[in-house]
């Protein structure tokens, strides 16, 4: 597993790229050269009177020039104050934080729901062999274009704009996707349906939990989540996901 790192970090390149949507590139060697899919950072207010730092979850690595991408939803004072920052700006960060997703070399479906979607962008780039991506929005789309280089996409909407009208376990059934591995991360509702897709399929299934966490570090206890080990099914632990997680296999969690 690797380190964590607390950095100054200056930002390389910041747009929306959906209504309370942005991508944000951060110049950052040492987390760069570290970091897996499924990974977060934790980004500090450059306000001190912000005292917590927000989760977000990794979007893409680039090694080779030492960045990461993050892409959020503004959702409070502290990410409207992310957004308004441009190339040349610097902030805090620590990471790379929590477990990430791990690669099989089997054919894969990767689920993302909302801001649960962006995590799955560097899964794809680096998973191996065939491998579906399934998004859910509520309306506007985003990231689409990003994954169509190393994956087929199809997409939710809650309105029917595009894709699939309904939610992602709708578009699967409507294209009539299988895998033998199921990554997912969205909101519960989503992980509890995906869960129960991929238990029927008799799939391997790895969900991440990330929209739950608060603090990111395991210091608030916001994050907490039932847990039962598969060789101990009588065992039931409470786990932090940002400390834990946020990746865990879907049959070990209580949702």
């Amino acid at each position: 597993m690797s380190g964590k790192y607390k950095e100054r970090v200056t930002v390389v390149y910041q747009n929306r790229i959906a209504e309370g949507i942005y991508s944000i590139w951060l110049q950052t060697i040492r987390i760069a050269s570290e970091a897996v899919p499924g990974q977060f950072v934790s980004v500090y207010s450059n306000d001190a009177s912000r005292l917590l730092p927000r989760p977000i979850s990794i979007c893409e690595i680039n090694r080779n020039s030492g960045m990461i991408r993050l892409v959020y939803r503004v959702v409070g004072k502290g990410t409207e104050e992310f957004s308004g920052l441009c190339a040349g700006d610097s902030l805090d960060i620590l990471g790379p934080l929590g477990n990430g997703f791990p690669i099989r070399e089997k054919k894969a479906l990767l689920i993302g729901g909302g801001i649960g979607i962006p995590p799955m962008l560097e899964l794809a780039k680096q998973l191996p062999g065939e491998k579906t991506v399934v998004a859910g929005y509520r309306d506007e789309t985003f990231l689409m274009e990003d994954f169509s280089p190393y994956a087929d996409v199809f997409a939710a909407t809650e309105d029917g704009s595009t894709g699939t009208k309904g939610t992602v376990i709708d578009a699967i059934s409507e294209n009539r996707l299988t895998a033998d591995v199921i990554y997912a991360c969205g909101p519960t509702p989503m992980l509890r349906a995906v869960k129960a897709y991929a238990a029927e399929l008799g799939a391997e299934c790895w969900i991440s939990m990330e929209e739950r966490m608060a603090c990111g570090i395991g210091a608030c206890l916001a994050c907490v989540c039932q847990s039962r080990d598969v060789d101990e099914h009588s065992h039931v632990h409470n786990k932090r996901i940002c400390k834990d997680g946020p990746v865990f296999p879907a049959e070990e969690v209580e949702l």
